[in-house]
């Protein structure tokens, strides 16, 4: 039997913790790591880039609502990683993320000249983690992780950092292997004067207004939104982080138009503000042109983010308790909504306010976006998950894609390329393990062809490991975006154009079904590729344009 070592304790740890599955790529730091994989249950995905290996482990969490597991190898591994971190620490992504480090000897910034040293590379990743951990000891290892998972579900949720030592890997332990671990989540219930005040504020108000963003689908609060909603008679917005945190068609739904200025004036114009797990970014703001003349109450587990762009009576909570809390204190308060849109009610103001976007999207030339847009929304099964990089057919997406019963996951929080097609194989990988079919596990990654090339060796992951995604490439011939972006600004774009590959021919090289097929043809090639095993690629060539900006007018 095989001398267990430090790297078992690392395994052992994450399995008492409820882990099943991890990703990552092998390093000759972390070899004990890996070794103790093979005398464990844990799932080992190995991807070719450990950028893309973030994006998956991202990708399992967002599916499944568990901890993302990451295995890092020290130096050059650990920091390719952190652009996919940052995704997920801007995005409130729980990760568990063990990086391998030099030797003890080598520890402090001393300049021993070992491979892959860094002067601090647990500093390097203070960015875009919530917490950072370096081990000493082999029986320090389960106390660190288990804390390590406790940060990472405590609201804010996100990714944390724990880094071993590569002789702390290897050291034999005589400590009995990990049969049990316990990590909990701190609560953050909302301070009762604060609702009070809140209900107050409510009370007065004639034209309530909900934001809701990324927060609320993270802490599973879309039942209590929708009872807020309905007893305030608010109309709510979700912001792209948001998108499916309240019913699309239902009367109150303003959808996900966040870029809309017909949308902004309402927010504008409620008298009492709600914005609840989102910081009313740049995007949700409408470009920071969004200001709110009436009272604004924000709501947000993350208390940096309070008051962060507007003045507002700050509630510093989980989404969900918060919105149960303001619930039952409506109840008690015997609210009666008294809603007056300067004549309207608030469903009618909704259906007003979406007939003149529509009316502005019929003035512009985009029949060919939207019909594209709606033939994939249409050969979507209503459940299935989707993930989008940043493409424009993404950025119609945060405004136009209703997720149904599915879930829309995009990469809009540190909006790095790259992201659609592994964090899919991660989503995917991850609803399997949770139990659903391989055709049910089933989910979509699109993506553009300048992004796409950030994550094509993950090709090979898809194939390694039967992932069923399916791939939409949309090959513009370049940046499409900053193409639209610079020839608005300058008159021409600089440096946009792209020589991409023959993209079906490459993924055909990989083992993986593809085809090319015409804009007016996706939707037919997207339900028989759902309908196949194991990964495949669309590929349609067409220049999509966005919808006229709002912001400047």
């Amino acid at each position: 039997m095989a001398q267990r070592n430090g790297g078992d304790l690392v395994v052992e740890t994450l399995s008492a913790l409820g882990a099943k599955t991890v990703f990552g790529i092998p390093g000759q730091h972390a070899l004990g790591l890996f070794d103790a994989l093979s005398r464990s249950e844990l799932q080992f995905i190995s991807s070719r880039v450990e950028n893309n290996s973030a994006f998956a482990a991202d990708g399992y969490s967002r599916a499944t609502g568990e901890v993302g597991v990451l295995f890092l190898s020290t130096g050059p591994g650990a920091l390719t990683s952190l652009a996919g971190l940052q995704e997920a620490y801007a995005t409130g992504v729980p990760m568990v993320v063990v990086a391998s480090q030099i030797p003890l000897d080598g520890l402090g910034a001393r300049r021993k000249g070992m491979l892959h040293q860094l002067d601090d590379q647990k500093a390097s990743a203070a960015n875009v983690t919530k917490s950072q951990r370096t081990v000493h000891h082999a029986s320090g290892i389960p106390s660190a992780i288990q804390d390590a998972w406790a940060d990472a579900i405590t609201v804010p949720m996100g990714p944390v950092w724990v880094e071993v030592p590569q002789d702390v890997l290897l050291a034999p332990v005589m400590v009995p292997p990990v049969r049990d671990a316990l990590a909990e989540a701190y609560e953050h219930p909302p301070r009762v004067e604060l609702v009070a005040e809140a209900v107050r504020w409510l009370a007065d108000a004639k034209r309530p207004a909900i934001v809701a963003g990324g927060g609320v689908r993270r802490a599973g609060a879309k039942q209590a939104l929708l009872e807020v909603a309905e007893l305030l008679q608010a109309p709510v917005l979700c912001s792209p982080g948001g998108n499916g945190a309240f019913p699309w068609d239902h009367e109150l739904s303003l959808q996900s138009w966040v870029e809309d200025r017909y949308v902004t004036e309402v927010l504008e114009d409620a008298d009492a503000l709600i914005v609840i797990g989102s910081s009313l970014g740049e995007v949700t703001s409408n470009y920071f042109t969004l200001t709110p003349r009436g009272k604004m109450i924000q709501i947000d587990a993350e208390p940096r983010v309070l008051e962060s762009n507007t003045p507002a009576l700050g509630i510093r909570a989980d989404a969900r308790a918060a919105l149960e809390y303001l619930a039952q204190a409506l109840r008690d308060a015997e609210y009666q909504a008294a809603v007056d849109w300067h004549g309207e009610s608030a469903a009618e103001l909704v259906a007003n306010t979406l007939d003149k976007v529509k009316g502005r999207l019929d003035a512009q030339d985009l029949a060919k976006e939207r019909k594209f847009m709606a033939d994939i929304r249409e050969a979507v099964p209503s459940t299935m998950q989707t993930y989008w990089d940043m493409t424009i057919a993404a950025y119609w997406g945060w405004s136009c894609w209703d997720s149904r019963e599915g879930e829309f996951h995009s990469a809009q929080g540190a909006g790095g390329l790259g992201y659609g097609f592994p964090s899919a194989i991660g989503g995917a990988i991850g609803l399997e393990v949770a139990g659903a079919s391989h055709s049910d596990a089933r989910v979509l990654a699109v993506s553009g062809d300048g992004s796409s090339m950030y994550s094509i060796a993950e090709l090979a992951t898809a194939k390694q490991h039967n992932a069923p995604v399916t791939w939409l490439i949309v090959d513009d011939g370049g940046y499409g975006i900053l193409r639209e972006y610079m020839e608005g600004a300058f008159g021409k774009a600089t440096a946009t154009e792209l020589s991409r590959p023959d993209f079906v021919a490459l993924a055909q090289s990989f083992g993986v079904p593809a085809r090319k097929v015409a804009p007016e043809d996706v939707g037919p090639a997207l339900r028989e590729s759902f309908a196949a095993d194991g990964p495949n690629v669309i590929v349609v060539e067409t220049l999509l344009k966005m919808f006229a900006p709002t912001h400047l007018d």
